[in-house]
């Protein structure tokens, strides 16, 4: 029995397909379970890299949990592709495994703080013997391209929020291209959509709410483009590779930014000092972004 570690969010889950397949490439006739949110599920099926899910909370502002109930067969190997250590690292060992790859330990490579989060995972396996490609980060074909534009106006911390009004007014300002544009929802964000959605003119069904996240993947699968910040709905448009538009502030996009290419739009514009910034307000690299420099990048990409 081989057990991942990733208890983390969307995007995280994301960045570690590569990681995850490489392994599952490696050893394809070990029974392979992952430890994550089971609301990660409809998407870990799709990796086609993962047996089953340990289900646990996602440790998205807080250490993971110090122990985990295992209840499975003996562990031959476990893999920490949640962080550093110590404490996921510690959840492992709790496991006895056999084996343990992580950073961290003797033999490991080194941590470099300043690797795109793709890289870093890959890296990981990497030094361990497995094999990943760089089409592991897809989760499928490319849809048709025949869905709506999707503005996703959430993000975990306030930080990573652009003011509704601005998409709003990007909003409004494709929908008068006649193309059909809607506003999407994660849990908790629906009073959120339905206020760029007024804003914006759209009528209330514009909103996209309540979806499972194999629904959600489907519809960005098919979308035209997406435009929303550093989230994990940025992520999903990747793995189907459908166009983005995609605003960041508080971390760079050399960290967590798609990849390179000619299907995404990166905006990002940092100043000295900006590490200051209060963490209870949408970020001031953020807020130097107006919506002409959001509808600039969504031209480009609907033209193409």
């Amino acid at each position: 029995m081989i057990v991942a570690l990733r208890a983390l969010g969307l995007g995280d889950l994301l960045t570690a397909a590569p990681a995850l397949r490489g392994l599952r490439r490696a050893r394809p006739d070990a029974e392979l379970a992952l430890v994550a949110p089971a609301g990660l599920a409809p998407l870990v099926e799709r990796l086609g890299a993962v047996d089953r899910i340990v289900d646990v909370p996602a440790a998205v502002a807080s250490p993971p949990p110090e122990r985990l109930r295992w209840h499975g067969p003996d562990v031959t190997l476990a893999v920490n592709l949640h962080g550093k250590g110590p404490q996921s690292t510690r959840l492992l060992h709790g496991l006895d495994p056999q084996q343990l790859w992580a950073y961290g330990m003797p033999g490991a490579p080194e941590w470099d703080p300043y690797e795109h989060e793709v890289a870093r995972w890959r890296r990981l396996v990497e030094a361990y013997g497995c094999q990943t490609r760089t089409d592991d980060l897809f989760l499928g074909p490319p849809g048709h391209r025949d869905g709506p534009v999707l503005v996703h106006p959430g993000a975990a911390r306030p930080n990573r929020r652009w003011p509704p009004d601005r998409f709003a007014a990007v909003a409004r300002s494709v929908a008068d291209r006649d193309l059909d544009v809607r506003i999407t929802a994660g849990p908790g964000e629906e009073d959120l959509a339905g206020d760029v959605a007024a804003q914006a003119g759209l009528p209330p069904d514009a909103v996209l709410s309540g979806l499972d996240l194999g629904e959600l993947a489907d519809i960005v699968r098919a979308s035209r483009l997406v435009i929303c910040g550093d989230t994990g709905f940025a992520h999903l448009a990747t793995a189907y590779r459908t166009p983005s538009v995609v605003l960041f502030g508080p971390v760079s996009p050399a960290h967590w930014g798609p990849p390179p290419g000619d299907l995404h739009r990166v905006l990002w514009c940092p100043l000295p000092g900006d590490d200051n910034a209060p963490a209870d307000a949408p970020h001031p690299a953020l807020l130097r972004l107006d919506p002409e420099d959001v509808l600039h990048a969504a031209a480009d990409l609907l033209t193409t």
